[in-house]
């Protein structure tokens, strides 16, 4: 059950991220934030997602949005994917899943046959005021970005 509900303050979190920082939702009060959930480091759809974000960084900025990335992968996986991807923002590992969890993206994948627990790629979009304005479920990776920012400029 998720306790991200659209028009609800999203849910409160605190993870290690990239460049040796904790990120907790209380330090991200008075910006937007668009939280991404991506399913593994380095694979091929994650890394053009990543891409597809960096590359819009600056409008983000303009729109007082931080960007960040969230995978169960490790921080030492993360480090080294934000380096060899150029990325400009930062991403958090929810080892322990309990992000992952409080926004309900851990779901049953078909994986060359198996059945395995994964991550659906998922969007959030949090105002300033911490409240979850939408989401985005089972997003494909093409155009996702100019969605997301066409949303940003509606608040």
């Amino acid at each position: 059950m998720s306790n991200a509900v659209v028009g609800k303050k999203a849910p409160a979190f605190r993870a290690a991220a990239t460049g040796g920082k904790t990120i907790s939702s209380a330090d991200l009060k008075g910006q937007r934030v668009v939280l991404y959930f991506y399913p593994k480091d380095s694979t091929p759809g994650c890394t053009q997602e990543g891409h597809d974000f960096n590359a819009s960084l600056s409008a983000f900025k303009r729109l007082n949005t931080i960007v960040l990335g969230v995978s169960r992968d490790s921080i030492e996986s993360h480090e080294k994917f934000k380096e060899k991807q150029g990325f400009g923002f930062d991403l958090l590992s929810d080892a322990d899943e309990k992000l992952c969890a409080a926004f309900d993206v851990i779901k049953l994948k078909n994986m060359y046959g198996k059945k395995v627990q994964g991550i659906e790629r998922s969007t959030f979009l949090i105002d300033e005021s911490g409240v979850l304005r939408q989401e985005w479920r089972k997003v494909k990776v093409a155009n996702h970005v100019d969605d997301v920012l066409a949303a940003i400029k509606a608040l």
